[in-house]
């Protein structure tokens, strides 16, 4: 068919936000098959994962079909993509004395203008000296053998040529060796990790630290310190274990004083059966005493004998007793002594206990520290290779590019050797980060380059009243009574003021009055209320409106929409929204009750039309009014 083909770009990129469709597109195409979509960063296929319709004018739409190369609808993450992708081939062929058709003449023409829209789009994508540049320039890329593995760089005529090698892991150090700029190398005398920052040939011994090239690298892992920290650790799990032995060694121990505890409660105990047997002894005695003296009163020949013999068997009783009792207070004091014996054992067995607890404590405590100690390694190491990615390291001058070969960004800095002082690109220029101290004032500069505290400077007394000491300027800018009404406003008993008796205002008012509103003013020479009413902005992707849009209106462009939330407004509170696009925008209701205006049914969304208007009115936090174009 003949159609005008207009100048326009064959290519068009949207987002998801629409579903499935339909994306239009506005450049012309001869047929269904003139054009290839792309879900995301995949070409999909016609009919399995979309449909084409071509309008009369040659423009037309592209609706996705989901199920196959596009899973699920597609949403604000996903990218539809649209370009002109009409087969170059020509299948006319024009013979002389044949038909000559303009409907034939016409579709050529217009195949080979959509051909050269294509060529012309993709070439507007592709890496190329601008128009301005001079005719000299050659943009021919050096052949793949040699720009392997290196870096594109520019020469001093703007020519593409080969930059810098790509870093590589070179492994160990050694000497007489070229190592390229971001080079890997381990120094093997103590395991530490470094990185070229400048490329050189290699001379001397390890370690690099020591090293007259060490300033051409930089430390990225600190292994050594990491050894040490590892060697600590296995000091303090030494000592853990030594604890648990000893803490063992006590507790055996306090097994063994338990067991002389209980050795000599069981001697007392048996005092104490002793200490009882003479008691009873002690008591048979006594009996046969008094037996002794019955007898000396029956034979009075022998009374003085039997009487002397009963006083020596008293005698005797009562040191039996007397033994008797001092048997049972030695027992007493061996049950004591046992009893605290015992505790001593108890006592002995708790600190035992925590003591292997301290030693399990800290074996856990040696285990972490080595475990921090590996976790230091690896932070160590991420560190570095953060801080490479935007720390230029010493330079003299300020630098254009990165140690990637890259140009400069926002936030790379370095450190300047000519002038001494550290400097950060601001996205422009470099600045510097450090204020020297050589402007600050000094304790030297007061009554020389600035005026300090004199005490002949005039103050306040407060007993007089009075100012004393000598004004600054000669007094010229102090004021005086005759100043007031003429150079400053004094306050004035006539001045109007409010009546809060009354409610009413007295006195006389400025200029008469003239600029006070009253009554009558109020629509005639002034407006009340808003002049207008405050815009949002422009929305073009989803957005939930807030309380800060109340009494305000959204707009809404191409890919946007618009959700109410739930349980965010109050009563009382309203938003507009303005569909300014060529299409519907739809209004999602996630707010508890929605009602559209002169119905009585909840609705959880609505369609605003092309161009139009909304007013949305809450009557609560749960509940709203939408009237207008929907």
């Amino acid at each position: 068919m003949a159609i005008d083909i207009s100048s326009t770009t064959r290519r068009i990129v949207y987002t998801g936000s629409a579903g499935t469709g339909p994306y239009a597109f506005n450049f012309e195409v001869l047929t269904q098959t003139d054009i290839a979509v792309y879900f995301n960063d995949t070409e999909i296929t016609l009919t399995t994962d979309y449909t084409v319709t071509v309008d009369a004018d040659g423009t037309g739409s592209v609706t996705i079909v989901t199920g196959t190369n596009v899973p699920t609808t597609p949403d604000a993450d996903d990218r539809i993509t649209i370009i002109g992708d009409r087969t170059i081939e020509r299948s006319t062929d024009f013979t002389t004395g044949g038909p000559l058709f303009a409907t034939s003449l016409n579709d050529e023409f217009d195949s080979q203008t959509i051909f050269v829209q294509q060529v012309q789009e993709q070439a507007d994508r592709a890496l190329r000296a601008p128009n301005t540049d001079p005719t000299t320039v050659n943009m021919t890329l050096p052949i793949n053998t040699v720009r392997a593995n290196k870096t594109l760089a520019f020469d001093a005529n703007g020519d593409p040529v080969i930059g810098e090698q790509i870093g590589d892991n070179r492994g160990d150090w050694a000497a007489g060796t070229d190592y390229n700029k971001r080079d890997l190398v381990k120094d093997t005398s103590n395991n530490n990790i470094y990185l070229c920052n400048t490329a050189h040939t290699s001379s001397g011994s390890q370690p690099i630290s020591t090293n007259t090239d060490v300033a051409k690298w930089d430390l990225l892992v600190d292994a050594a310190a990491a050894a040490t920290s590892a060697s600590a650790a296995a000091t303090s799990a030494t000592a853990a274990a030594t604890s648990a032995t000893a803490a063992e060694t006590a507790e055996t121990n306090a097994e063994t004083a338990e067991t002389n505890a209980a050795a000599s409660a069981s001697a007392a105990s048996t005092s104490e059966t002793n200490a009882a047997t003479s008691e009873t002894n002690a008591s048979n005695s006594a009996s046969s005493a008094s037996t002794s003296a019955t007898n000396a009163a029956t034979s009075e020949t022998n009374a003085a004998t039997s009487e002397t013999n009963a006083a020596t068997s008293e005698t005797n009783a009562a040191t039996s007793a007397t033994s008797a009792s001092t048997s049972a207070s030695s027992a007493s004091t061996s049950a004591t002594t046992a009893t605290t014996q015992a505790s001593a054992a108890s006592t002995s067995a708790t600190n035992a206990a925590t003591s292997a607890s301290s030693a399990s404590t800290s074996a856990t405590n040696a285990a972490t520290s080595a475990t921090s100690a590996a976790t230091s390694a690896t932070a160590a190491q991420t560190a570095a290779e953060s801080i490479d990615a935007f720390y230029l390291g010493a330079q003299a001058s300020d630098p254009t590019v990165d140690n990637n070969g890259d140009a400069v960004t926002a936030g790379d800095w370095y450190f300047n050797t000519g002038s001494n002082e550290t400097r950060i690109y601001n996205g422009s220029t470099w600045q510097v980060t450090a204020i020297s101290s050589a402007g600050f004032l000094t304790s030297g500069d007061i009554g020389s380059t600035v005026q300090g505290y004199d005490a002949d400077t005039a103050k306040y007394d407060d007993v007089t009243a009075n100012f004393t000491g000598t004004l600054q300027n000669g007094g010229s800018d102090v004021i005086v009574d005759s100043d007031i009404g003429s150079t400053v406003q004094a306050y004035d008993a006539d001045t109007a003021k409010y009546d809060d008796t009354t409610a009413n205002f007295t006195g006389t008012l400025q200029n008469g009055g003239s600029n006070v509103v009253v009554d009558s003013d109020i629509g005639a020479t002034g407006t009340v209320g808003y002049p207008n009413v405050p815009p949002v902005g422009t929305k073009t992707s989803s957005y939930t409106l807030t309380t800060s849009d109340v009494g305000k209106y959204v707009q809404v462009g191409s890919g946007g929409s618009i959700t109410i939330p739930d349980s965010t407004f109050s009563e009382g509170d309203a938003i507009s929204i303005f569909n300014n696009t060529t299409g519907d925008v739809t209004i999602t209701c996630s707010i508890t009750t929605a009602y559209k205006a002169g119905e009585n049914t909840d609705i959880s969304s609505a369609t605003l039309t092309t161009r139009g208007v909304a007013t949305i009115l809450f009557i609560s936090g749960t509940a709203c009014v939408m009237t207008g174009n929907i």
